[in-house]
């Protein structure tokens, strides 16, 4: 992709899944880059899978103390930030009827109230180098009804306005985008799917498979190339046409 080479790269939740791999792309682009993640074993394990990492940070997201002493330390390490890629998120497969407020509690501050806490924390940053770009992960889950995870979609959609707001005010300095996977195939959905849910899944997908994270993971280098200089303010889904159709094509 045009004009990565060089930039310097925060990726949150990179320690595993879509962020794993988002790392691993950026750093193919030649851009610096730090992940950013609550979990220290994990944090280890990336470092070792990505030696050229420039560094890894320690944060849990809904913290905001943390995140801004962490975000912090990205700069220190690469002596500023470029492009964020707001990735870190969890989930918790119940039924509507069962979810206690501390779940509910839980999903909402990492999933929304620390995107919000990451992405506020970097737009100040870029908004006084006079230029960024900052990515969010968002989902299928925030477009249409998905059930077992009304609070997970709940966060999802809020993420999808929150982008859309950020990038009308943060224009034309900082270009903001939000990216929508459907079914991924990372830990978190191997830890919640058994074998035959996935197959489900996949029989339901017109494409009949869930996405490899590096799929991902090139779309969001893709968004914070020069190639696409144009787009902000926009959700790019990719979900092998899950969301193509209603009833009629399911």
């Amino acid at each position: 992709m045009r004009g990565l080479h060089g930039k310097r790269v925060l990726v949150t939740g990179g320690a595993s899944g879509i962020g794993a791999a988002t790392a691993g792309r950026f750093l193919e682009e030649g851009a610096a880059v730090v992940v950013l993640d609550r979990d220290t074993e994990g944090r280890r394990k990336i470092h070792a899978e990505l030696p050229e990492l420039a560094g890894t940070v320690d944060a849990d997201v809904s913290n905001l103390a943390q995140v801004t002493a962490a975000f912090d330390d990205a700069c220190k390490i690469m002596g500023g930030v470029d492009v964020l890629i707001n990735n870190a998120g969890i989930s918790i497969r119940h039924n509507f009827l069962d979810i206690t407020p501390a779940e509910w509690d839980k999903v909402m501050a990492v999933n929304l109230t620390g995107v919000f806490y990451v992405a506020q924390t970097a737009a100040k940053h870029m908004w006084k180098q006079g230029s960024g770009v900052i990515l969010q992960t968002a989902s299928t889950n925030g477009i249409v009804g998905q059930p077992f995870y009304a609070d997970y979609n709940a966060t999802k959609a809020g993420v999808i306005e929150l982008t859309k707001t950020m990038a009308l005010e943060l224009a034309p300095k900082v270009r903001v985008c939000a990216v929508a996977p459907g079914y991924v195939l990372t830990p978190m959905q191997r830890a919640e799917y058994t074998d035959e849910m996935l197959e489900e899944v996949n029989r339901k997908v017109p494409l009949r498979r869930h996405a490899k994270p590096e799929e991902i993971a090139a779309l969001f280098a893709y968004l914070a190339s020069e190639d696409a200089a144009y787009a902000t303010g926009q959700v790019f889904t990719l979900d092998g046409g899950e969301t193509a159709g209603g009833l009629a094509g399911r």
